[in-house]
């Protein structure tokens, strides 16, 4: 078996989920969160997008070991690039780490207020208000262009669609929990998702 980009792209995804599965443990205690059904739309999403985009390793626009066609296959990138791309979603979850890390106890993989929760403006977060769904994004936009198959553009703009959802809800819930004045001047500084915009 050739273990190329294609596969070597895994590794910064396995690495990040067993990695971020272990730290959850690491959090603050939760004092409140939003009404459940209110996340279930973008939990769908992202979970479609990551299954779209991780699903399988396909090769000529088949699934391994599959004779069936398994949607469009767009492009191809030359071997450099494609290892450049696996470099770039590790990239993305340096970011998402750097974002944990400095966020410490007050984060959580759900919409919640901690014991101290506050508004963090510092590291990454005075470069965007969602640090980790930017690495996130970035490791996903890079797995899409390795890939090159429609499933695969479909899961990234799930992904994204999922992500900028929680951020709008979370970003709602935070205003309320934690004052609208110091969470608008804070959004009046730094942008959402995309640094430097």
């Amino acid at each position: 078996m050739d273990f190329g980009p294609e596969i070597w792209i895994y590794a910064p995804w396995i690495l990040w989920a067993v990695s971020w599965t272990i730290a959850a443990a690491w959090a603050n205690r939760t004092t409140k969160r939003p009404n459940v059904a209110s996340e279930l739309p973008y939990r769908v999403l992202t979970i479609a997008g990551f299954a779209l985009l991780l699903v399988a390793y396909v090769k000529g626009g088949r699934i391994v070991g599959s004779s069936a066609p398994f949607l469009q296959h767009y492009w191809t990138p030359p071997p450099q690039a494609a290892w450049a791309m696996v470099g770039v979603a590790a990239l993305g979850f340096v970011f998402c780490w750097w974002a944990r890390l400095h966020l410490g106890k007050l984060w959580s993989g759900r919409i919640t207020r901690k014991e101290g929760h506050h508004v963090v403006d510092t590291g990454p977060y005075a470069l965007v208000r969602h640090p980790i769904y930017t690495g996130i994004f970035l490791a996903a936009l890079a797995t899409m262009v390795l890939r090159g198959t429609s499933y695969a553009v479909a899961g990234f703009v799930l992904l994204v669609l999922g992500y900028y959802l929680k951020a709008r809800i979370e970003e709602r819930f935070l205003r309320a929990e934690l004052g609208k004045e110091s969470y608008d001047a804070y959004a009046r500084r730094v942008p959402m998702l995309v640094p430097f915009t």
